[in-house]
């Protein structure tokens, strides 16, 4: 028999019933039921429930036996009761009755308890990552990071680009960020930069007639950090094709994200084509360039409204070429005054002067700017709504 296993934490099934199986993983529960322990034994894979009867030598160390610790079971497969089955856990069917237990590693009180879903401290989180890491949120996100990038390997692959590795010291070629440096030991006051993407490495290989090209790319970049990647470095798909139009550039993103998003994610995922929105209309709709077409908001154009009106901050920087854009936001009519004050505090906040807003219960306009607009002007605006 291995040293150490026959199966995993989630191999057991009722099939396995009546063998005598060795598993050795993590002691991630105990629970004492009227003398008998169990023990929810994990690894990597999943987890098995173990019961130890007091008769057993290792039953004392096992009770004394911190969370965490690793330890190796020998015993036999049985059936669940019915009213016991766990159907959350593939293994829920079955148990192992320990017969042996070995004392693999033995762990101190964790500052961490994992198998909870209490909350820790950032700072304690991060002193303890190997510990973090255990848990089964975090445990299943680095797994689907592995998993995605392995997909998009062989989608890309599939699509007949060839992955190469470019270089991570080389000279600097800034582009949005600053450089990370690293100092030369062989060129002494001369230093390296880290990449803050492949985007000569690439042109040269296009240039050197490898048509196309694709890498789970490392980017370094000296700049604070974002809501939607780490501060400092990040990995991107990156890409590069000969002979190619934008419209085949296109096709593949779309097949390759949409199968990716598919495949991982259940948020529904437009099929291809997508729809394209030239750079002005989303600038003119949204006032971005990747808007979040989630939001169903779209900004008007009303310069024509307030050119003559008697709302003078309007009309007088339209004399000077500015442009006038509303935002209509539905079933914002039952919102009370506070709400709206709040709205004009918050662009106070943002170097704005203040905020005009109308607002149009289905019958009739009302807001701070409406003793400024004539009755057509109004009738202008509610076909906004």
């Amino acid at each position: 028999m291995h040293p150490y296993r026959t199966h995993t934490c989630n191999d057991l099934r009722p099939a396995h019933a009546g063998q005598t199986v060795k598993l050795s993983g993590w002691i991630f529960r105990k629970r004492d039921h009227g003398g008998i322990l169990f023990v929810d034994l994990r690894d990597h894979y999943g987890q098995t429930q173990i019961v130890v009867h007091p008769s057993r030598s290792f039953f004392e160390l096992l009770t004394h036996l911190k969370l965490e610790s690793v330890v190796t079971f020998v015993g036999r497969v049985t059936m669940r009761d019915a009213a016991t089955i766990n159907p959350d856990l593939p293994t829920g069917a079955v148990e192992v009755v320990a017969d042996e237990c070995i004392e693999q590693s033995v762990a101190d009180q964790t500052p961490i308890y994992l198998a909870g879903d209490e909350d820790t401290a950032e700072e304690v989180r991060l002193k303890y990552r190997f510990l973090d890491l255990r848990r089964a949120s975090l445990h299943q996100n680095i797994l689907l990071r592995s998993r995605v990038i392995a997909h998009l390997r062989q989608k890309m692959t599939a699509l007949g680009f060839n992955e190469f590795q470019t270089p991570i010291l080389t000279c600097s070629s800034p582009e949005g960020a600053r450089d990370y440096l690293v100092p030369s030991r062989v060129h002494p006051g001369k230093f390296y930069a880290l990449p803050q993407a492949p985007q000569l490495f690439k042109q040269l290989l296009m240039v050197a007639g490898f048509d196309r090209y694709f890498q789970i790319a490392p980017c370094f970049r000296d700049e604070d950090a974002r809501a939607d990647r780490s501060p400092g470095e990040f990995y991107q798909l990156d890409m590069e094709m000969s002979f190619v139009t934008q419209e085949d550039v296109f096709q593949v993103v779309e097949d390759v994200l949409h199968s990716t998003f598919t495949t991982f994610s259940k948020l529904a995922v437009d099929a291809a084509p997508w729809r394209r929105i030239p750079y002005r209309e989303a600038m003119l709709k949204y006032g971005s360039d990747k808007p979040d077409l989630r939001i169903p908001i779209e900004m008007r154009d009303v310069t024509a409204i307030f050119r003559s009106s008697g709302f003078n901050a309007f009309a007088g920087a339209i004399k000077t070429g500015a442009v006038v854009r509303a935002i209509p936001v539905r079933a914002i009519k039952t919102q009370p005054r506070s709400f709206f004050d709040k709205l004009v505090e918050h662009a106070k906040s943002l170097g704005s002067k203040g905020l005009a807003y109308l607002i149009w219960d289905g019958e009739q306009i009302k807001g701070p700017i409406q003793n400024c607009l004539k009755q057509e002007e109004l009738q202008q605006e509610m076909t906004l709504g």
